[in-house]
């Protein structure tokens, strides 16, 4: 199998990898995802390529086929254990660590949005439900102000309702959300 070498795509990469072309674009794909939700893009190359791959492989081989330095696989790798998505294999002999990606979509996203979205949804609706607390203390305010927040908690509300549904039973509805959301036409999707 021929694999072509793949160019530096940030600043923890400090050499070229040993990826297969559709391997690079699929291992960089889930990258780019998970930078764009605010963590590292080599955390998402690293699971991807152990998904991929479906096997153990050290962090010698992971540094070589990501072109990723040894201290940049060895934080890597510590963070995505942290967040359950790798895990060590055991090994019956004295080799190198081996890791393996978590395999489980659902079960991954479950701890991660537990983790990370499940707290901060946790945290708004808890704010907005003590805005419109003090907002309704004002005798002066706006009768429509008043409103717009009572929707806005109730959207937090039943976001925070959706996420933990959703975590419980890996099903999201979010049905309730037209009423909330007047833009959004009824019987039209």
């Amino acid at each position: 199998m021929k694999y072509a070498r793949v160019e530096p795509a940030d600043t923890d990469r400090v050499d070229v990898g040993t990826l297969a072309p559709w391997e690079a674009l699929a291992v960089d794909a889930v990258g780019s995802v998970i930078d764009f939700w605010n963590f590292k893009r080599n955390h998402g190359r690293v699971w991807a390529l152990l998904y991929l791959r479906d096997r153990a492989l050290t962090a010698a081989e992971l540094q070589e086929a990501l072109g990723l330095s040894k201290g940049a696989v060895s934080m890597l790798v510590r963070e995505l254990e942290q967040w359950g998505v790798v895990t060590r294999a055991r090994s019956t002999s004295a080799e190198a660590q081996r890791f393996v990606a978590e395999t489980d979509l659902m079960k991954m996203l479950g701890r991660v949005l537990s983790a990370r979205e499940a707290g901060l949804v946790a945290s708004v609706k808890q704010d907005l439900e003590e805005a419109e607390s003090l907002a309704r203390s004002e005798l002066a305010l706006d009768r429509a102000v008043l409103d717009r927040l009572r929707r806005m908690r109730s959207l937090a509300t039943m976001v925070d309702r959706a996420l933990r549904l959703f975590l419980t039973t890996a099903r999201l509805d979010l049905a309730g959300a037209r009423q909330l959301l007047p833009f959004v036409r009824r019987g039209t999707r």
